[in-house]
């Protein structure tokens, strides 16, 4: 409305009315910009100080409080803190430099601390637990256990809350992906061909055990990359490049050994043929084969009297 009342008395085609225009677009969009998104990470400035805190600029929020336990050291009037906003305890909007497990729009696997008849209330790193309404959980969950959840702001009561309903959250977007784009994962169940993972908080994905080389639990937070997205838009994810040197059933057994026995196996391509086959039941250059192609592709390091895992 501000923009159209700016059009009626200037020219958009004149000096003074493009520039006119243009200040009003670059006010409305840094007043966009500062917005302060409640469940998420702000950089806000600290504006006041008081005995118990300090407040901060929050724009649309009003004066948001860091209470004093949480203010960086020699912090000062001006200075710009990048905090977390959620409400407390007693429904405040208030600011903390605490790293909670999980933001609005996310998901994280995290344990329950208590059950009550309003749902269940997730560890999540800050002092006021997470809530998972019961409508929220697709089974009833039990305090001590872990769930993948995610993480949102109930329209209704403006609170963050959290669900177990993972579907209605996922596979809303496009598919926007390239062949090899590394992306995060959040690994959440196991199943008879791998691992179901979700990609950048957005699609479901999945790795496969014969392409697994590493160890990986229910809630491990890793990097992999897209590896092929099929015509019914499922997508397939592997933990190293596309590209490296196909890995075949040998090589994928040496590497689970490595990672069963903390990194390091007594065998070599100097060791017997007696000795390779009683553990891989494979010929010796077979065995010589399989770990030169590990060794070209940095996945291991060749010693004299063994082979171990390339950390590095």
């Amino acid at each position: 409305m501000i923009l159209k009342n700016f059009i009626k008395i200037y020219s958009p085609y004149s000096y003074e009315g493009a520039f006119i225009i243009s200040e009003v677009y670059l006010l409305l969009f840094q007043k966009k910009q500062i917005m302060v998104k409640v469940g998420r990470y702000n950089a806000l400035k600290v504006i006041k100080t008081v005995d118990f805190g300090v407040y901060l600029d929050g724009e649309d929020k009003g004066e948001i409080l860091l209470p004093a336990r949480y203010i960086p050291e020699n912090c000062r009037i001006g200075d710009i803190i990048d905090v977390f906003i959620y409400f407390d305890s007693e429904d405040r909007i208030i600011a903390t430099t605490e790293k909670p497990y999980i933001q609005v729009g996310e998901f994280a696997y995290l344990k329950v601390k208590s059950t009550n008849r309003v749902g269940a209330f997730l560890d999540w790193g800050l002092m006021k637990d997470l809530l998972v309404p019961f409508r929220e959980q697709r089974v009833d969950m039990k305090q001590g256990y872990y769930y993948t959840v995610y993480a949102y702001l109930d329209h209704e009561s403006g609170r963050i809350v959290a669900s177990a309903k993972l579907n209605k959250f996922l596979n809303n977007l496009p598919i926007d992906y390239e062949i090899n784009q590394e992306v995060d994962l959040l690994v959440v169940q196991e199943t008879e061909i791998g691992y179901k993972v979700i990609i950048n908080n957005t699609h479901w994905g999945m790795v496969y055990y014969n392409e697994i080389f590493c160890n990986i639990e229910k809630g491990d937070h890793i990097k992999g990359y897209i590896k092929h997205i099929r015509k019914d838009e499922k997508i397939d994810v592997v933990l190293q490049p596309v590209g490296y040197e196909k890995i075949d059933t040998l090589s994928s057994e040496i590497l689970r050994s490595l990672y069963e026995n903390e990194g390091y196996m007594p065998l070599s391509d100097k060791s017997s043929a007696e000795q390779i086959a009683e553990h891989f039941s494979c010929s010796k250059k077979n065995f010589k084969k399989a770990i030169g192609a590990l060794y070209k592709q940095r996945l291991i390091l060749i010693l004299e009297n063994g082979i171990r895992l390339n950390e590095k």
